[in-house]
């Protein structure tokens, strides 16, 4: 049976996780494990409902020698906890790690072996467009993009991210990372951007933060100090490049994008101050037909077709750009934009700290909307900037101000959200 480790590259004294200064051994994490994993109730599936990383990554630890997958819903809300215990009604909800903490004695026989084919999550797409999607990763798959992610930004990070570990952006930039890649990840998600400053002063260098475009946003705009960085990466939304080049210059340090998707993971990064392609990793591919673009990769069984519209550079193999996806484009007076392109241009008026524009009903319809978090502007005001930059009849209307959008813990926004605050 064909078999990879529960960490590879094991070192025991090498910190795989850091609880405020403190940093967790890879020994003293796997002595956890194996202590948890016999303690386990019995159960088809594991609910992992748990904001600290070091805790969440321990049970996803014991789950795989136990043989059981954890499910990773889309959003914590009660809704769809519902549901998914609804679909998984074998499955135990764990929100408190049963009798057994990180003071486990180190870990001193071999590193456990779990088969490459073993089901090792079920992660939930976010449904930002509808209802979120099931994807089961084996184990080999789920190891398969953090060595690529590694080779793209350097070895043994210290990750401190501020999105969650449950959806597919955060599991492999920082647990997988900390599993497979020689990195270690910071235990706390840290929200404000003065908790972000206090988590990346806890880990030594060379640091990393992973973040969203609202937070890179709302980091900037509180003009925080940051230790010396390696990179800054975000994804999950579109970032300007107006607000990677304020990111640079206040934090001295480069930022990346990762592109990527639930059901195929991170397959391409960008420097988006410096370049608008995008670069595969190396060993990955992609291949046109009927309108849609398929990625190619070793770990995968069957080609996956992608839901973003695509633009391979014909001069170089491996660079594409994105145009958005089909359900991005609007249609106006017969003439075609991206929304997302919309949604930068609002994001660009001075004064906008957050806005979204959208289509508020499926089809084609007669303006996009806009909602704005803007505060000292008014929707006036805020409508003639625009007008200063778009044609007149892709500035949006109806254009609201609100307190802030309904972003989940990724800071994506559902479609179902924006029209009901619209409507609000």
């Amino acid at each position: 049976m064909n078999t990879l480790p529960l960490i590879q590259g094991y070192t025991a004294t090498t910190p795989l996780l850091w609880r405020g200064r403190q940093p967790l051994t890879q020994a003293r994490w796997l002595g956890a494990v194996m202590t948890l994993a016999e303690r386990l109730p019995e159960a088809a599936y594991y609910l992992p409902l748990l904001e600290d990383r070091a805790e969440f990554c321990l049970l996803l630890g014991a789950s795989l020698v136990r043989g059981n997958p954890c499910l990773l819903p889309a959003s914590n809300g009660a809704e769809h906890l519902a549901n998914l215990r609804a679909t998984y009604p074998r499955a135990l909800t764990v929100s408190e790690l049963p009798d057994a903490g990180f003071d486990a004695p180190d870990w001193t026989g071999a590193v456990p072996q779990i088969p490459a084919t073993q089901a090792a999550v079920v992660i939930h797409t976010s449904g930002s467009t509808g209802t979120p999607q099931a994807h089961s990763k084996d184990w080999a798959t789920l190891c398969a993009t953090a060595p690529l992610i590694r080779e793209r930004f350097g070895s043994g990070l210290r990750i401190v991210a501020t999105v969650p570990s449950q959806h597919m952006y955060g599991l492999e930039t920082t647990v997988m990372m900390a599993l497979v890649a020689n990195a270690s990840a910071h235990a706390s998600r840290p929200f404000f951007p003065a908790d972000v400053a206090a988590a990346l002063h806890e880990v030594p260098s060379p640091r990393a933060l992973v973040s969203t475009p609202a937070h890179l946003r709302a980091c900037v705009a509180a003009g925080l100090s940051l230790p010396p960085l390696t990179c800054i990466i975000s994804a999950t939304a579109p970032l300007s490049r107006e607000l990677a080049a304020q990111a640079e210059a206040r934090f001295q340090a480069p930022v990346h994008e990762i592109y990527g998707c639930t059901e195929a993971a991170s397959l391409a990064t960008r420097r988006t101050t410096a370049d608008e392609h995008w670069t595969l990793y190396p060993g990955l591919s992609l291949s046109q037909r009927e309108d849609r673009t398929h990625l190619h990769a070793p770990y995968l069984a069957a080609p996956v077709p992608l839901t973003d519209l695509i633009g391979l550079d014909p001069l170089t193999p491996g660079r594409f750009r994105l145009l958005g996806r089909a359900e991005d484009q609007f249609k106006v007076a017969g003439r075609r934009i991206s929304l997302s392109e919309l949604t930068q241009a609002l994001l660009a008026v001075p004064g906008v700290v957050d806005g979204v524009v959208f289509a508020p009903e499926d089809g084609i319809t007669a303006r996009p909307a806009a909602l704005a978090v803007a505060p000292g502007l008014n929707e006036a005001a805020i409508r003639a900037a625009l007008a200063k930059k778009l044609d007149a009849v892709f500035v949006p209307r109806p254009i609201r101000c609100v307190q802030n959008l309904p972003r989940n813990a990724v800071g994506k926004l559902s479609r179902a959200a924006l029209r009901e605050l619209l409507r609000e």
